[in-house]
């Protein structure tokens, strides 16, 4: 799994869904605009979040996205996998067309001639120790700690259109002629 600047957009909008689902689906709109993450690339991670079924989306005026599972089901292994395409616990694939133990062998030989040391274990092991971090932090987690620094969950005003406003005649004494004839008389007194 990598980390990715497109993860860590995805887990900001997945934390604002947490946040305000109670109050109905969360549009894109909203989650673009308080986040500032361009609604394009929230489009294109929520599809995918879509696909491995951590969120659902409803249409329509009043619509947006919620979660399909609790917050506290949800890891951030799941999310991070779902957007950069790869499962949390799958290991990643060998692009040789060597069997994977042959490849490895090769590898160590060729380094042992060169005399460099292989750190292949500790990178192994550092990824494991990685995925089961992340597979052990909840969203529910990641929400409680934005609500305990204080993050403010507003609801959105929901805006009604405002009637017409009709013009209103003015009261205001003007001090001018109010018909073309009495402009003659203005012109007559000069």
């Amino acid at each position: 799994m990598r980390l990715t600047t497109k993860g860590g957009f995805a887990l900001t909008a997945m934390i604002d869904v947490a946040l305000r689902e109670r109050d109905g689906p969360v549009p894109l709109a909203s989650i673009s605009k308080r986040q500032h993450i361009a609604r394009s690339s929230l489009e294109l991670l929520f599809s995918k979040l879509r696909q491995h079924a951590l969120i659902k989306a409803t249409r329509g005026p009043g619509g947006g996205y919620t979660l399909t599972r609790k917050a506290s089901e949800i890891t951030v292994a799941d999310i991070l996998a779902s957007v950069d395409g790869q499962a949390p616990a799958e290991p990643e694939t060998e692009t040789r067309t060597e069997a994977p133990a042959v490849a490895k062998a090769a590898r160590r030989e060729s380094t042992a001639e060169i005399g460099c040391y292989s750190t292949e274990a500790l990178w192994a092991s550092a990824k494991h120790h990685v995925m089961e971090f992340l597979g052990s932090v909840t969203l529910q987690s990641l929400v409680d700690d934005q609500l305990a620094k204080g993050v403010r969950v507003d609801e959105e005003p929901v805006r009604k259109k405002e009637p017409a406003l009709r013009p209103t005649a003015s009261l205001r004494h003007v001090n001018a002629p109010n018909s073309v004839f009495a402009w003659n008389g203005v012109f007559a007194k000069r």
